[in-house]
């Protein structure tokens, strides 16, 4: 299944994005599926077009769009040091405007665009996101809970900080249901930030699973880097299938 490029129109300009649809029938959920920061891809494309063949009308958008069109990222470089370091130098400042409103309004841009969708079935959506991606997922939320039924954030960095808007404050505004599956020994988001999370979550009521892939590294899911994990990537589709399944049943 090969996606269709589309651009969708945001109040900051326009995000080139992937939409991938379901060959015949529908109406279908609509699901947003956040990247990581290495950008549009072939592998998102790749998941996209998985969670396409379980029956759902899926949006990947360029979450960097501000910057301009996704322009490749060469993914080897995070098998070296230095040049690790070069990228994420580059990608830190693309990664710093995503702010919480900046990501609020994105997310109202990406949801009519979906909900337009001659294909798309009336409600919430669901969003599915990777690293940052998983992370800007919880703000999606917390910014449109009555858009948005359900989140998988799959080795989401810096769920919690010291910071006064840090992503695990505003949980209490949730109301749909919220899915972590955590990288083992991730430096971005450690045992004792795990325990801050769900310490928030279960303060706010909030309906989640929170669960740590052991032996798995952040970025697990990314068949192309270093950090991919088959057996925790196949852990990751059947979370997310459950809950995709159990939000839309039908």
């Amino acid at each position: 299944m090969q996606p269709t490029i589309v651009d969708v129109p945001t109040p900051d300009g326009t995000a080139d994005a992937y939409l991938l649809r379901p060959d015949s029938g529908g109406p279908f959920p609509g699901v947003l599926l956040f990247m990581d920061a290495f950008g549009l891809r072939p592998r998102l494309a790749e998941m996209a077009a998985t969670i396409a063949d379980r029956g759902y009308v899926v949006l990947v958008p360029n979450l960097f769009h501000r910057a301009g069109p996704a322009a490749p990222v060469d993914t080897s470089a995070l098998a070296d040091e230095s040049r690790r370091l070069e990228l994420f130098g580059r990608l830190g400042p693309l990664m710093a405007a995503l702010t919480p409103d900046a990501v609020a309004r994105d997310t109202a841009a990406y949801l009519d665009f979906l909900a337009a969708q001659p294909d798309v079935a009336p409600g919430p959506a669901a969003i599915t996101g990777y690293c940052m991606g998983g992370t800007n997922a919880l703000r999606a939320i917390e910014a449109h809970p009555d858009r948005i039924a359900a989140v998988a954030a799959f080795h989401a960095g810096h769920v919690v900080s010291d910071a006064p808007d840090s992503p695990h404050r505003g949980v209490g505004a949730v109301t749909g249901e919220l899915y972590f599956g955590h990288a083992d020994q991730d430096a971005s988001m450690t045992a004792e930030q795990i325990a801050t999370l769900e310490q928030a979550l279960d303060a706010a009521g909030v309906t989640y699973r929170s669960e740590v892939y052991r032996g798995a590294r952040h970025g697990y899911t990314q068949a192309d880097t270093p950090m991919y994990d088959e057996q925790a990537t196949e852990r990751h589709w059947a979370a997310l299938f459950d809950l995709l399944d159990r939000t839309f049943p039908g």
